[in-house]
This record gives C-alpha cells, sequence and structure tokens, in this order.
C-alpha cells in the first residue's frame, strides 16, 4: 500500500499558495468595487498617455517602413545572440566553426548593405 503522507507539505504549501494567490488578485478588485465610484466622469475617460486627443484614428495603418526597421532590429538582435555561444565555443569549433561565422555575417552585411542601399533605414 503507498503511504500518501509524505505528499502532506507539498498539498498544504499548493492550498496556500493558491489561497493566497486568490487573494492578491480578488481582493484588490472586491475593495475597487466597494470604494470606488461607479459613475465615470469625461475627466476619467480621457486620454492618460499622450496628454491630448488622437490625431486621428486609432486603427490607422503603420507606414511599412516601421515594419522594415522592426524586422531589421529583429535580424541584428538574432545575430548577437548567435555571436555570444560562437564566441565561448569558439576553442572547439576551431577555423571551420570561425570560417561558418563569417560568411553568416558576411550575408548580414550584404543585407544590411542592400537595405541601407533601397531606403528601409531613411526615416522622414
Amino acid at each position: 500500500m503507498l503511504d500518501l503522507s509524505q505528499y502532506l507539505p507539498i498539498l498544504i504549501f499548493l492550498g496556500i499558495a493558491l489561497l493566497l494567490s486568490a487573494a492578491f488578485v480578488f481582493l484588490p478588485i472586491g475593495v475597487s468595487y466597494l470604494t470606488g465610484s461607479r459613475s465615470p466622469s469625461a475627466e476619467k475617460l480621457s486620454e492618460y498617455e499622450c496628454g491630448f486627443p488622437a490625431f486621428e484614428d486609432s486603427r490607422s495603418q503603420f507606414d511599412v517602413r516601421f515594419y522594415l526597421v522592426a524586422i531589421l532590429f529583429i535580424i541584428f538582435d538574432l545575430e548577437a545572440a548567435f555571436l555570444f555561444p560562437w564566441a565561448v565555443s569558439l576553442d572547439l569549433t576551431g577555423w571551420p566553426g570561425w570560417i561558418t561565422m563569417m560568411i553568416f555575417l558576411g550575408e548580414l552585411a550584404i543585407g544590411l548593405a542592400y537595405a541601407w542601399k533601397k531606403g528601409a533605414l531613411d526615416w522622414e
């Protein structure tokens, strides 16, 4: 027969964690419901992020250059993420690893030069 008494401290810990997390979520909601006003004023409904009303519809489309810059940032951020483990393991990979990384960096440099020449990095 299995002795399940060893799991009792874990169950107690999980129960306390569940109660505390529920208290941290639902207690502030309940307190704000009991103490807060339920009729929002015009001042409460006003813009709070930038301080002035939006110029146009909030669902307007972004310029495609924004997305190009974002994609280029992700690409070069991933390049930096690949460089760190490569630099740490360079003694294990030797010359083949170094040559492979130089080819990878060359391809990225060609891509950056192409994007630069096409004007993807220009911001008006």
